[in-house]
């Protein structure tokens, strides 16, 4: 009955007619009597200290809601921990690279935790032995254009290139190259990782994946490196997971902006051993490519007296002929055959002084032809026991 009243009430007041007093029935023994209710005790409106004091309960109680919520996400988030890291070593590099007054979202200093200082990268062009026809090739194509700029913007043909594959066998200097790049140019170098593009919640890799391109161009001139980029932008199938492909999806959409806006100074770096996997869409936004093969007779010679330029080295030791025994061989092969031929000449330091304690000489003898020779016959077998890689043929030349 109480609850009729007030609905009367406020249904009377609604309809503009003023009402003074309401008449509540009620029962007694013999008859029924209209009892007086007043106004006021039914419906009053609040003062405006009440609604000040409702709207501060309210507030508090919201505030406290979403950071309870926000403390149990963080809680349950199993790398919660890494991301803080990632946060940290991201602002630290900000300050090195003397980044300043740019705003990164969450986002971004995840991405940013991957940045490297092209001043603090040691590699340069002259690390870089038998590849000058690959290096002239990419000082003309994509740094002169971005050093001179004022020779090129009045042509849109002429510009850099926005995105640039280096394909071949392992071994052969495709990252290399690619830091020496951005070291040679002065470019802000992203090494992105695939694996930092994952994230367990639905529709984080969208937004991380963004926020690679967004951070690269705040930081802009930059490069973003993806090494083994088949294995992130391998050729789309339906039995791709939905989240994968829509991070594909994003990240194309993304690489295709860079390409509309002649202004940006961003380029993709992709190296890998299988560019016949990629997909075709990738390879059309990667115009610029080259071929980073094993290197030949005369490559390896070069890359034999690069790394033992420093070393303690006979002069006896005939490169040439090393080259020559070394056919198959990678880079990265033969700088393990000079580290194992340095190594046998300290074994032979340590026997002897164990054999012989008082020997006076305490310095270590100098890499010997048969010293290589040693080294070979090892890498050889090596080689032989985990199988020949297979070469990758020339069809994208």
């Amino acid at each position: 009955m109480f609850l009729l009243e007030i609905d009367g009430l406020i249904q009377h007041i609604s309809q503009g007619v003023r009402a003074s007093r309401i008449f509540s029935p009620y029962k007694t023994s013999k008859k029924m009597v209209l009892k007086e209710i007043p106004t006021e005790s039914v419906a009053r409106p609040l003062g405006r200290n009440e609604v000040i004091g409702l709207l501060f309960r309210l507030t508090i109680f919201g505030a406290v809601t979403y950071f309870t919520i926000k403390w149990m996400v963080d809680a349950i988030d199993p790398t919660r921990k890494q991301k803080m890291e990632a946060q940290k070593q991201a602002e630290k590099l900000m300050k090195q690279i003397g980044v300043q007054n740019v705003k990164l979202s969450e986002y971004e200093m995840s991405i940013a935790a991957h940045l490297v200082d092209p001043l603090t990268m040691q590699i340069t062009w002259s690390d870089i032995a038998g590849l000058d026809e690959v290096i002239t090739e990419l000082k003309d194509t994509v740094i002169l254009p971005i050093q001179k700029r004022h020779l090129f913007e009045g042509s849109r043909l002429l510009q850099p290139p926005k995105g640039v594959l280096l394909y071949g066998p392992p071994g052969c200097g495709k990252t290399l190259i690619a830091k020496a790049t951005a070291k040679e140019a002065g470019f802000r170098f992203i090494n992105l990782q695939p694996s930092t593009l994952t994230d367990k919640w639905y529709g984080e890799s969208q937004k991380l994946a963004a926020a690679v391109f967004s951070l690269a161009i705040k930081l802009q001139p930059s490069i973003i490196f993806i090494d083994e980029i088949d294995s992130f932008l391998r050729s789309r199938s339906s039995s791709d997971h939905e989240a994968t492909a829509m991070m594909k999806a994003q990240f194309m959409s993304l690489w295709d902006g860079l390409e509309t806006d002649y202004n940006c100074q961003v380029i993709i770096m992709g190296a890998t051993n299988r560019p016949q996997d990629l997909d075709s869409a990738i390879l059309r936004r990667m115009p610029t490519r080259f071929h980073i093969n094993q290197p030949n007779v005369r490559q390896r010679e070069e890359i034999l007296k690069l790394i033992l330029d420093n070393e303690n080295v006979e002069p006896t030791v005939d490169f040439v002929e090393i080259a020559k025994e070394t056919d198959g061989f990678s880079g990265s092969d033969l700088r393990e055959l000079c580290r194992d031929a340095a190594l046998l000449c300290v074994r032979d330091f340590v026997h002897n002084t164990h054999a012989n304690d008082s020997l006076e000489e305490d310095c270590i003898r100098s890499i010997q032809q048969q010293d290589m020779q040693r080294a070979i016959q090892k890498m050889r077998k090596s080689k032989s026991a985990g199988g020949q890689s297979v070469l990758m043929h020339a069809a994208m030349d």
